[in-house]
């Protein structure tokens, strides 16, 4: 047999031997894949039985005892309307019932969760779980029971510390840089749901920086690790065992799990509550403005970048803002030294800063870039706005759908203003361009396109230098403070 014919007669056996390896192979690496996805699903539960052991002990049910106040009405026989009103009255014995009644006053209880920040005895959870509460009881991972002391709740982040006396080795969370958290991560929530003490529910970070209007200052972070009715006060940790957030709220239509829940930051609740143990009150600072994100739309009118900044809306009158020169349309780029991205995180930067203390601030106004001085006050509990300016009849601005007036002397005054420096608007027709952009009649416009003017006819002249199609940027003043909004025609695109 010659050699060609041999390699003929051996080639199919050699290519069977070949599939016969391939296949080895193939289900070798399938093999191989299996044993390490098994592996790494091994480690992620290792990684959950780490966490929850280590946490377990730091985390406390809470439970409140609330008393009506109806115990201190009238006696029924006290109302006069009262059936058989006498007979009641005037036996002793009747009489006597209805006094021990009284005396047995209806309670309300509640449950909720927190966690051990402090060796000392001090615990964190939410405002809304020990708020209003005539007792609160801490029962600790071991069953140890304590009623707790000096209780300060911060109504404006729902964050509350409390402090419990006589217990011993204690063990505090450590707290993690809710910054650095991104969609994705793996989380824990740890809690008592329904009363159910030291429950682990798994989930990831769903989103970030969401505001439900649940609390004035809370940037939450959202998760789909189960949060039930029991959960809030309750740590939300990270695979390092470390708290980002405090778990506090959910979206449900059912009142139980539906997959949305939210977790205050610790970034946020840490400061807030060392204030609370410290001072057993928050000093936030402020500076009196109303601010906004850096949308497209608005990058486009102020020449920055979207998301770089934040957009000052509204200037308070006689603020540290006021006072430091801040306009309506300045971008805020820093503040100190450290970078703003958007409101939230500037409102952060600010609440923190020394009162009393003076801090640089870069702005972009015009396109160029400027550096003020504005020294921070104490936020206000509230913030009293006065009645709208009383405007005379005026010009009207057809295109707008606006009456406009020079600013008199009377109204000028008013408002803090020199005459010449702005347009009363006098009236504003409902549907119309104006009223769509938020101008209400009573408020001075100062200027257009960010050039002053001092007249109507000034006014129509800077007007006449923009496209409504484009939208043109108008700053308004009154007696609530500076602002300002974008003329635009419906319909326009960006």
């Amino acid at each position: 047999m010659n050699r060609s014919r041999w390699f003929s007669w051996l080639a199919p056996g050699f290519a069977s031997v070949a599939m016969v390896l391939a296949a080895i192979s193939w289900a070798d690496r399938q093999t191989a894949v299996a044993v390490d996805g098994v592996a790494k699903a091994h480690d992620l539960s290792t990684a959950f039985r780490r966490v929850a052991a280590e946490a377990s002990p730091s985390i406390v049910a809470i439970e409140t005892l609330t008393r009506s106040k109806a115990a201190t009405n009238a006696l029924p026989f006290d109302d006069e309307s009262l059936p058989f009103r006498d007979f009641f009255k005037n036996d002793p014995q009747m009489r006597e019932m209805f006094r021990q009644r009284r005396q047995v006053q209806p309670q309300q209880r509640g449950l909720g969760s927190g966690f051990v920040i402090d060796d000392s005895g001090l615990i964190v959870t939410n405002g809304h779980v020990v708020d209003g509460a005539d007792e609160v009881k801490i029962r600790l991972n071991d069953g140890r029971e304590f009623i707790a002391k000096d209780i300060h709740v911060d109504p404006r982040t729902d964050v509350a510390v409390l402090r419990i006396e006589g217990a011993s080795d204690l063990k505090p969370l450590r707290m993690g840089d809710s910054h650095a958290v991104q969609v994705g991560d793996w989380v824990l929530a740890v809690g008592s749901p329904f009363g159910l003490e030291t429950t682990v529910t798994a989930g990831i970070i769903s989103a970030k920086g969401r505001q439900q209007g649940i609390v004035d200052r809370a940037d939450f972070l959202q998760t789909d690790a189960a949060i039930n009715p029991g959960n809030s006060g309750g740590p939300l940790l990270n695979l390092d065992g470390e708290v980002i957030g405090i778990n506090t709220a959910i979206a449900s239509r059912s009142g139980g799990y539906d997959g949305i829940g939210f977790a205050i930051p610790v970034h946020i609740a840490s400061w807030v509550s060392q204030q609370l143990a410290e001072h057993g009150s928050v000093r936030r600072g402020y500076i009196g403005t109303a601010i906004s994100a850096v949308n497209a739309e608005l990058a486009g009118q102020f020449g920055v970048k979207t998301r770089q900044g934040a957009i000052v809306q509204r200037v308070m009158p006689n603020s540290p803002a006021a006072k430091a020169g801040l306009e309506p349309g300045d971008v805020i780029l820093s503040l100190n030294g450290v970078a703003i991205d958007g409101p939230a995180r500037l409102q952060d930067v600010v609440e923190k800063c020394d009162i009393g203390k003076a801090y640089p601030v870069q702005v972009i106004r015009g396109g160029k870039q400027q550096t003020l001085q504005v020294t921070i006050a104490e936020m206000p509990e509230t913030t009293t706005v006065l009645a709208k300016t009383e405007a005379p009849s005026g010009k009207e601005i057809d295109d707008l759908g606006l009456e406009l007036s020079d600013l008199n002397a009377s109204t000028a005054k008013q408002l803090g203003l020199a005459e010449g420096s702005g347009v009363v608007v006098t009236n504003v027709k409902p549907d119309s361009l104006a009223a769509a952009a938020g101008i209400e009649a009573g408020q001075v416009i100062e200027r257009v396109g960010g050039q002053p003017v001092g007249s109507v006819a000034q006014f129509q002249e800077e007007l006449a230098k923009h496209s409504l199609t484009d939208g043109v940027v108008v700053h308004l003043k009154d007696d609530a403070g500076k602002r300002f909004v974008i003329l635009r025609k419906a319909g326009a695109e960006n």
